[in-house]
């Protein structure tokens, strides 16, 4: 997706562009979903106009917005189709790692190249056939972070990857695959290999009732080569409120559709001609109890928006304080918001239905896309458990352990390692 390098436009010209984009987003989103059309060219314009870029620092040709900035426009990006987020996921996640990264090297090496156009992808997830056969062969009774794709040294001396990423979102659209992999002597970690070399194939094969339009699906890599300086987030201080920012992606994302539904809800009910038969009015607009369901959609959309603007702020602070206690505080925080926005716009795309009568269930009309989307987006990174973790803090004082810090080093035990 990388494009020919011009000079970066500041981020007050960048804007309008980009809005432009996401406008022409919205009018098709719902004839994609029917039809399983992938939005290819106009992700390419929205790469050419600089979404990539908002977290790049501006050396390197990016707008270095916060996090704030960053999510509110994600909210924009959601409302228009909820796909788009979810595609930039893996991309925002990668410029997220590499302003943490250790390496400087490493560091400025990728974003020169994302400052350049080039896009990420994600490679993480595998299939759970694989991770359970993973788990039993290492005795573990549960595949959390077992890794079966491998960055092996070749015959050469080159490392390569080989192995199956499953769900691997954003990858068709992407320059660059961020991996996991486990390496010849068994330590987990992330590396950048070439998304559209010959050893890659992506298959289009996710069959989710939502977010269809992601690019996710199976990937496989056949001796993919590692590239130069293609070792990132290697240490835990690279990822620390990592947890937090992928979740409060989607959480900016289900408040776009929140967003959606009550635009979407208003414009039928405008055009409504008739209600029912026990309604107190025959104008839809000025049914008491339609207008009542209204309300409640803008109060969901509100409860998500008031959320997620909390909670950006909360890893905002995080990073300026640069202490565990203030990661530790905005993930609960994001876990709590988890808890209610997805709860809220779940509500919200249910309740939608209840103000437009049973023309509102035909496909054509496409308000089904939004609860099939959200309860698509709620079902990653399971909210079932966020009480409980929530509780035992509260409780008993404990702190929840996040997944990036899993089977990572710190720096400081690199160092403790080497003067060994």
């Amino acid at each position: 997706m990388t494009t020919a390098a011009t000079a970066p436009a500041p981020l007050d010209e960048a804007l309008p562009r980009i809005r432009d984009i996401l406008a022409r987003f919205a009018p098709g989103a719902g004839e994609r979903d029917l039809a399983f059309e992938h939005p290819d060219a106009l992700i390419q314009e929205l790469a050419d106009a600089g979404f990539g870029r908002l977290r790049v620092p501006v050396e390197f040709g990016g707008f270095d917005v916060d996090l704030p900035t960053l999510f509110a426009l994600l909210v924009e990006a959601g409302a228009a189709d909820s796909n788009i987020p979810q595609i930039w996921r893996g991309h925002f996640t990668t410029t997220e790692i590499l302003r943490a990264e250790t390496d400087p090297v490493v560091r400025e090496h990728w974003f020169r190249r994302i400052g350049e156009g080039a896009v990420f992808g994600n490679a993480q997830s595998e299939p759970s056939a694989l991770v359970a056969e993973a788990a039993l062969a290492e005795g573990e009774s549960s595949g959390w972070g077992v890794t079966t794709t491998e960055a092996r040294v070749g015959a050469d001396g080159v490392r390569v990857v080989s192995g199956t990423k499953f769900y691997s979102t954003g990858a068709r659209y992407a320059d660059f695959l961020r991996v996991a992999v486990v390496d010849d002597e068994g330590a987990r970690g992330f590396v950048v290999i070439p998304a559209r070399h010959p050893g890659v194939t992506h298959a289009d094969d996710w069959d989710g009732i939502g977010q269809r339009q992601t690019g996710s699906g199976t990937t496989y890599f056949e001796d993919v080569p590692v590239e130069e300086h293609g070792d990132i987030g290697r240490y835990k201080e690279s990822l620390r409120g990592l947890d937090s920012f992928v979740q409060i992606v989607h959480l900016a994302n289900l408040t776009g559709i929140a967003r959606s539904i009550v635009a979407e809800t208003a414009g039928i009910v405008r055009a409504r001609t008739r209600t029912s038969l026990h309604a107190l009015t025959q104008h839809a607009a000025e049914d008491p109890d339609i207008l009542s369901v209204l309300g409640v959609l803008e109060t969901r959309r509100l409860t998500a928006e008031t959320l997620l603007r909390h909670v950006a702020e909360q890893l905002e602070a995080a990073h300026a304080a640069g202490d565990e206690s203030a990661y530790t505080r905005a993930y609960l925080d994001t876990s709590g918001a988890q808890i209610a926005v997805i709860e809220a716009v779940l509500d919200a795309a249910t309740r939608a239905f209840d103000a437009g009568g049973s023309s509102t269930v035909r496909n054509t009309v496409h308000l089904d896309r939004h609860w099939r989307n959200a309860r698509t987006l709620a079902s990653h990174n399971p909210v079932i458990y966020k009480p409980r973790v929530l509780g035992d803090f509260l409780l008993n004082g404990t702190a929840p352990v996040p997944g990036y810090y899993r089977q990572r080093p710190s720096v400081t035990d690199s160092v403790a390692d080497g003067a060994r």
